[in-house]
């Protein structure tokens, strides 16, 4: 899969950050760089997202090792 708007291969985190913040049933989906341009965060703040939605338990996102 790949973004719809740059065209770069998506990675899990690419596809579960935007599932999270558009639709979590999306079969589309854009790159954590492009989905943060569109909401008007910085890429550091999307990743910071990530790392607390992993933290709760989102099941989008592949569980860290603390």
């Amino acid at each position: 899969m790949n973004c719809l708007k740059c065209e770069k291969a998506l990675t899990v985190y690419d596809i579960g950050f935007y599932k999270k913040l558009v639709n979590r049933g999306a079969e589309d989906c854009m790159c954590i760089l492009c989905t943060s341009e569109h909401f008007r965060i910085t890429e550091e703040t999307a990743w910071n997202m990530i790392r607390r939605f992993q933290k709760t338990g989102c099941t989008l996102f592949p569980k860290t090792e603390e």
